[in-house]
């Protein structure tokens, strides 16, 4: 049992890292302001949303508990589901304790922690990774020019 609450958590951890990229996005397609200074979007940086993720997690661990999986583990075993199998959840190969609700709640708490340190971390790691996606979009610019300069003119005629 506790391989597959381990295993729920890993899911749930990345249903949260997912919103963190997507809040980093737009930051990243935005071509730089003038004068060098890159902005940190706030809600990288803001506990708020830290806290905000948190609940996000608890609604989210509750609905994957309630998913059904036995036509996916049937499917997998090679054999026709029986109706035991449609309606067989994660929470029933949880092993159907009744006490899984608050051990998943409190392993979404206690990460909380980690996912605002990594937050933090993100945010002011963000000015040096868009200084080297920069740095490398200009040097592959460079070789682009030189590599489609010594190639031949398809319009030029055969002989």
């Amino acid at each position: 049992m506790g391989a597959v609450i381990r295993k729920v958590v890993a899911m749930r951890a990345l249903a949260l890292l997912l919103p963190l990229a997507l809040l980093a996005a737009p930051a990243a397609a935005a071509p730089p302001p003038p004068g060098g200074a890159i902005p940190i979007p706030p809600e990288l940086s803001d506990p708020a949303m830290g806290e905000h993720l948190g609940k996000m997690a608890g609604a989210l661990a509750k609905a994957m508990m309630d998913v059904p999986v036995g036509e996916v583990q049937a499917a997998v075993e090679g054999r026709e589901p029986t109706p035991a199998d449609r309606s067989r959840t994660v929470r029933d190969l949880a092993g159907g304790d009744p006490d899984l609700d608050r051990k998943v709640e409190t392993q979404v708490a206690q990460a909380m922690p980690r996912l605002q340190a990594g937050m933090k971390a993100m945010a002011a790691s963000l000015p040096a990774m868009m200084k080297a996606i920069e740095q490398a979009a200009e040097s592959m610019e460079g070789s682009l020019d030189r590599a489609t300069a010594n190639m031949p003119d398809p319009t030029y005629p055969r002989r």
